[in-house]
């Protein structure tokens, strides 16, 4: 039986970012005059609106480019589905792209004729580098 992907899956991704000095510098002025509970809270509301306020855009960009919001899941089901129909699939997400840990790298390169995430991909290594021509 399989587990649900929503008991594994992080509620974020971590990134890193570079600021100047004086950027950082007013930030830390924000927080400490309690605007902002910390550096990532700041961060985080400053993202928030920039998405707000071009969410017109990305709407328009989501459909265009016929991409699939949130999270996908791929199981060995899928792709064992799709192999016994003769189809491939085309994976295009905007958000998580996940690859169950029990597909074999055969199975998904049998599958898998493109893969766009925009995002984050969580995959084996072997499944990545198995798909590594068709990551667009």
């Amino acid at each position: 039986m399989d587990t649900p992907i929503a008991s594994k899956v992080p509620e974020s991704e971590k990134i890193t970012i570079n600021l100047g000095f004086v950027d950082l510098g007013q930030i830390d002025l924000m927080v400490s005059e309690g605007f902002y509970s910390n550096r990532t809270d700041f961060i985080r509301t400053a993202i928030r609106y920039q998405l707000d306020r071009h969410g017109d855009t990305v709407k328009h960009l989501i459909t265009r480019r016929e991409l699939d919001l949130g999270l996908r899941h791929i199981t060995r089901r899928d792709l064992e589905a799709a192999k016994a129909e003769g189809t491939v699939l085309h994976v295009h997400v905007l958000g998580l792209a996940t690859i169950a840990a029990d597909v074999s790298p055969e199975l998904a390169r049998d599958t898998i004729a493109s893969l766009r995430v925009l995002g984050a991909l969580q995959a084996s290594p072997e499944i990545k580098a198995a798909l590594r021509d068709r990551i667009l």
